[in-house]
């Protein structure tokens, strides 16, 4: 597969350099043409982690309507080019290839995972096209061995700050002095958390009295909950995904474990109240981009119109996927010239973006400065939601 997408990639720098010859324009995407901009996206719209791909799908197609019907970007229109990469990363490859290749996209937005995303990013950078997403959270998706990825950006907050926040928010708001991690070991993304939390909790004085691990599918925790029955802790940090936090959460209610349980944004999916059942969710806490109890106006609004248009309430990822096609075309809009080069470095420049999971700056390693949020369940429903700042 890695061979197939480097020969592709490299077509494809073949083509746009031609491309440019003719067109006069840059290499990387080429110039946008006729009356359209061309954007592609690169989700999971089937496969384990569907509902991440589909939320957000749902939120830039939102954008993206309202982008259009208010006059384009540069009088352009925007034009989608959807793909479902089946949550596989090596999908994720093989689709960034024919974007970039056969589309000739100016910018791709997805995955919404961080393996899928890392997949992506090296097919993105040689045919000089910016990928962005709005969920890959693990640090090294900016920032890799040899510095900083020229061509990768994204609209969330990182790993780093997500585990960090919550180690803080444990000791400050629960007084939590002891804590019990559970994670994922197949998972970038829970050992990127869990290695943050870890950290922050044990500086500031907190103990981790122990570490049990799981696998990606696994359905049946009992053994490890009860291992954690005969410990004594103060919480249960658990970074991982919905599909088996739910199963998780559900199983150590049932041990008589009462204890909170702390989580990331992994938890924010219709499917974790499923799996868990609303009696569980109580006493569970997340770290997040977003929450509806923000009584911000332009959180309302989006609320609001998104429910008029779906015909049910938005997550976080819908949120995440809007601001990240907003974006997108703010990032356009700025471009000196509108073609892959000019939107890569319109977005590296980004000050004082305003969207609906908060405003920020791009800092110098494609990051986005600004806020998390950590919510509350009570009785599978969320009940509290405090920021904590960067």
């Amino acid at each position: 597969m890695k061979r197939t997408a480097t020969m592709l990639a490299a077509a494809a720098m073949g083509l746009t350099m031609l491309a440019g010859c003719a067109g006069g324009g840059a290499a990387g995407g080429g110039n946008a043409a006729g009356d359209t901009i061309k954007v592609g996206l690169n989700y999971e719209l089937s496969g384990p982690v569907a509902t991440y791909g589909q939320a957000s799908v749902q939120g830039i197609e939102m954008a993206v309507d309202e982008i259009n019907n208010g006059g384009g970007v540069k009088g352009k229109k925007i034009e989608l080019v959807k793909y479902d990469n089946k949550s596989e990363p090596a999908e994720a490859t093989t689709l960034a290839s024919k974007l970039t290749s056969s589309d000739k996209v100016l910018t791709i937005i997805g995955p919404a995972t961080s393996g899928a995303f890392k997949a992506e990013i090296p097919v993105a950078t040689r045919a000089k096209v910016p990928a962005v997403s709005g969920s890959a959270t693990a640090d090294d998706v900016t920032v890799g061995a040899q510095g900083v990825q020229e061509y990768a950006f994204r609209t969330c907050f990182n790993d780093s700050f997500q585990g960090t926040a919550m180690a803080k928010w444990a000791a400050e708001k629960k007084n939590a002095k002891s804590a019990l991690i559970i994670k994922d070991n197949s998972s970038d993304y829970s050992k990127g958390l869990a290695d943050n939390f870890k950290k922050t909790f044990t500086a500031a004085g907190g103990q981790i009295v122990g570490e049990e691990a799981y696998v990606t599918n696994d359905t049946d925790f009992n053994a490890i909950l009860t291992r954690a029955k005969g410990q004594k802790f103060d919480v249960i940090y658990l970074p991982g995904y919905y599909n088996e936090a739910g199963l998780i959460i559900k199983q150590a209610r049932a041990q008589g474990i009462t204890a909170p349980i702390l989580g990331g944004d992994g938890f924010d999916s219709p499917t974790l109240l499923q799996l868990a059942g609303a009696s569980a969710l109580t006493d569970v806490y997340f770290t997040n981009h977003y929450s509806s109890l923000d009584k911000d106006a332009k959180v309302q609004k989006f609320i609001s119109d998104f429910k008029a248009k779906y015909n049910t309430e938005p997550s976080a990822f819908n949120a995440l996927g809007y601001d990240t096609a907003k974006f997108v075309a703010d990032a356009a809009n700025r471009a000196s010239d509108v073609n892959a080069e000019g939107i890569k470095t319109a977005m590296a420049d980004t000050k004082d973006f305003s969207g609906v999971t908060g405003s920020f700056s791009m800092d110098a390693n494609h990051n986005p400065v600004k806020t998390i949020v950590v919510i509350g369940m009570k009785n599978g429903q969320q009940s509290t939601a405090e920021k904590v700042a960067s």
